[in-house]
């Protein structure tokens, strides 16, 4: 079996200096978005939105990054990765200090929902760009080795990077629930001139693309996506899935915030950090038991049920508990299911689909997951509003259990395929959009193309020969 983090491949010369630079991106970049992540529902109540009204603006988020990822992905792919992620910086900067405008102009659902919008966006030509940029570099650096090991290593490094955000932010929120926003641009800032001066496009030539040759492009992309991603059985159950477990994902994981501080009956919102902190680390530790658990199920399906169905009651458990330590015991046995999850469905989708469709399927498959988030934040925040977050979290998490019959089918029409090994690398804890993995999917580099995709098309299901018979 395959090891689930392999270690990092040694580099050297040329290619040894993209690795680092690589990692100091990707690692300035996630501490920079994750400052927000474990105050943002508390920034916004504080701001003068209900709960509701909270989670119209992320919905208006996760909109943006539905409609946008195609056509981010097409500029990536023809003006160049370095511009698409120079974009990204700038954008995600100016839109963290219009948040801080609107709250300081007295909070409009309106302008946060069209600040959302362009977060969004921000963060879609963040989506793949940089790890595309790190594998053409590596190729015109002359380096042509597996990159299971880069992979691995910038998930340890983001992983931290993401604790040492949330942490921080935290105690900045706890001084002021602005804080957080303002460093966050600050570091954009860095993070930008940074990247402007080590990250040049190399192995990679951009080419002009003019607005009906994006459509075109789009075009294309939708085809195949339809063709890929809804005709082949597998890939159309494990997207369901998505649309599923994300449709209550999206929204739990900012509900938490008011509703463990109201558990504790206390304000101090470093509280709020550390517990996305502890729920990354949940995550984490989740991740590092798929090769034992591997071991014990011998069909991926079995791990997807099982794991499904306790992160399912786990989520329901935090709506169920009456108290701060019960809940938050039940929400770091979900993530750590989460954690399970994830890059067992990951690997299970990367294998089904061959390398020059790849990116196709794995962004349809975000596109509707968060289609789903969008539809769970608006009516999960709707019963918040008019039952209480518990309720949300009972009937958000009985709604993800929904996942449990989607795998048990998945596991009817598996093949070969559900008899793969373990995947070579852990997705990333922190994801492109600005989320926890968890809640907006960004698959792009969290398997690598070393699990084995069947170049011969999704529907070649016959048991590879034994290479050593008898």
């Amino acid at each position: 079996m395959a090891r689930l983090a392999p270690p990092p491949v040694a580099f050297s010369g040329a290619a040894r200096k993209t690795a680092r630079t690589f990692y100091l991106i990707n690692g300035c970049y996630t501490v920079s978005a994750s400052l927000i992540w474990g105050v943002n529902t508390l920034f916004l109540l504080d701001a003068g939105l209900d709960i509701f009204g909270a989670f119209l603006a992320n919905s208006f988020f996760t909109a943006a990054m539905v409609l946008f990822e195609i056509p981010t992905g097409v500029l990536a792919d023809t003006r160049g990765r370095r511009v698409s992620f120079l974009l990204s910086t700038a954008v995600l900067l100016g839109s963290t200090l219009w948040y801080v405008a609107i709250a300081a102009a007295g909070g409009s659902l309106a302008a946060f929902c069209a600040a959302s919008v362009v977060m969004g966006i921000g963060f879609t030509l963040y989506s793949g760009a940089v790890e595309a940029w790190v594998v053409d570099a590596l190729r015109a650096d002359g380096y042509n080795g597996p990159l299971d090991g880069l992979f691995a290593r910038s998930a340890i490094i983001t992983g931290l990077a993401m604790l040492a955000g949330t942490v921080g932010g935290g105690f900045l929120g706890t001084a002021d629930l602005s804080l957080p926003y303002v460093v966050r641009a600050a570091l954009l800032g860095l993070t930008f001139a940074l990247s402007f001066v080590a990250m040049h496009d190399r192995g990679f030539s951009p080419r002009p693309v003019t607005f009906g040759h994006l459509a075109e492009e789009m075009r294309k992309v939708g085809q195949q996506g339809v063709t890929w991603s809804w005709r082949e059985p597998r890939i159309r159950l494990l997207v369901w899935a998505s649309f599923v477990q994300m449709g209550f994902l999206m929204w739990g994981w900012y509900a938490w915030q008011p509703y463990f501080l109201e558990l504790l009956d206390n304000d101090a919102i470093w509280v709020a950090g550390a517990i996305a902190a502890l729920s990354a680390l949940g995550m984490t530790g989740g991740n590092s038991l798929v090769p034992l658990f591997s071991r014990m199920c011998t069909r991926r399906s079995t791990l997807l049920i099982w794991a499904s169905g306790v992160a399912g009651l786990g989520l329901m458990g935090v709506g169920l508990a009456s108290s701060f330590w019960p809940a938050l015991a039940a929400l770091i046995l979900a993530m750590v299911a989460i954690g399970v999850v994830e890059p067992v469905k990951q690997a299970y989708l990367h294998q089904i689909v061959p390398s020059e469709h790849r990116a196709t399927v794995v962004s349809f498959n975000s596109m509707f997951g968060n289609a789903g988030g969008i539809g769970g934040q608006v009516g999960l925040g709707a019963l918040a509003r008019n039952w209480g977050i518990p309720q949300g979290y009972v009937v958000g998490g009985a709604a993800t259990l929904l996942a449990v019959p989607v795998f048990m089918r998945l596991r009817k029409v598996g093949g070969v395929y559900d008899l793969g090994c373990e995947p070579a690398a852990p997705p990333p804890t922190t994801a492109a959009q600005g989320l926890p993995e968890i809640c907006c999917i960004d698959t792009n580099a969290g398997i690598p193309a070393a699990v084995s995709a069947q170049e011969s098309g999704p529907w070649v299901d016959e048991v590879p020969p034994d290479p050593n018979p008898g």
